[in-house]
């Protein structure tokens, strides 16, 4: 997308990186330019409002749920992984948890667990497994 005024920054550039500014995930220095970019392109900042309200809106019907801590910090390696430019497992995050929580059920089923303690964690994993699906 282009508004076809001249920037010194592209409309594409900007758009493509929308994400990272709204979720101030962008270096302080990029973030200056994108806001010169969204004060001086009325279609981007359209945009940027728009995508703006969405975010409000996801967080506002969506964000009460807790994500458990294993399956957080899975999905922040696969980030760091991607953003690395290095190769990611083909099996997703999500799968890769299922397989994991079955397995500790498995061994909490033939008796490998410590006692009462050990099994309880077990219903609560699965229970933050159903949630997360």
């Amino acid at each position: 997308m282009s508004c076809g005024e001249p920037h010194e920054k592209d409309c594409s550039e900007v758009l493509d990186h929308l994400y990272e500014y709204l979720d101030r995930e962008m270096p302080e220095g990029e973030c200056a330019d994108f806001q010169v970019h969204l004060d001086e392109c009325s279609p981007c900042l359209e945009k940027y409002g728009l995508e703006q309200a969405v975010k409000k809106l996801v967080k506002r019907c969506c964000g009460h749920d807790d994500v458990p801590s294993d399956l957080r910090s899975k999905v922040m390696g696969r980030i760091d992984l991607i953003r690395a430019g290095e190769t990611v497992p083909e099996v997703s995050v999500l799968e890769q948890a299922k397989k994991e929580q079955a397995q500790r059920e498995q061994a909490a089923a033939s008796g490998e667990g410590t006692g009462p303690a050990e099994a309880a964690g077990s219903t609560d994993a699965r229970s933050r497994t159903a949630r997360a699906e």
